[in-house]
């Protein structure tokens, strides 16, 4: 072993990841190591700085596609930069944005359905947006048995 490689142990201990979730996020194609002659996992020094990319864009709730892109973006085989860091979370941060927009618009909505028990899907804007249902028929249509809408959720 050299000493710019790392133990999945040696990994585990210093980014304060638990074995099991390096081993995940191989599988998702986060991070990767490459194989002894015995067969043990060995990561290069420069995924101790992908992890902790990976653990604050999961803190802020970046989905793992999103971030397994960005990551993608990185020339292999060199640690992230600031540079590199900056220009992530900047993307980011317009995904962010539009997602917080979101959030309030849905809480500011969110009274409208107090006591409305799901019986009043034409009014209700998060469950039946424009009333979309409406076009399948009366009643609670998407959770009807067979029906076109249960269907498409």
């Amino acid at each position: 072993m050299t000493h710019d490689e790392l133990t999945v142990g040696d990994v585990a201990q210093r980014s304060g990841v638990a074995v099991s979730t390096l081993h995940f996020y191989e599988a998702k194609g986060l991070i990767h190591s490459h194989r002894t002659a015995g067969n043990q996992r060995r990561y290069s020094r420069d995924m101790l700085r992908r992890i902790a990319i990976i653990r604050a864009a999961q803190r802020v709730g970046m989905p793992l596609a999103t971030i397994r892109e960005a990551l993608a973006s990185l020339p292999e085989a060199r640690t992230p930069t600031r540079r590199d860091w900056a220009r992530l979370s900047t993307a980011w941060r317009e995904e962010l944005d539009a997602r917080i927009g979101q959030l309030v618009q849905m809480r500011d909505t969110l009274d409208d359905c107090i006591g409305c028990g799901c019986l009043s899907l034409d009014r209700c804007r998060l469950a039946n947006p424009g009333d979309v249902l409406g076009e399948h028929g009366a009643g609670p249509q998407r959770w009807a048995e067979g029906s076109e809408c249960a269907e498409e959720d």
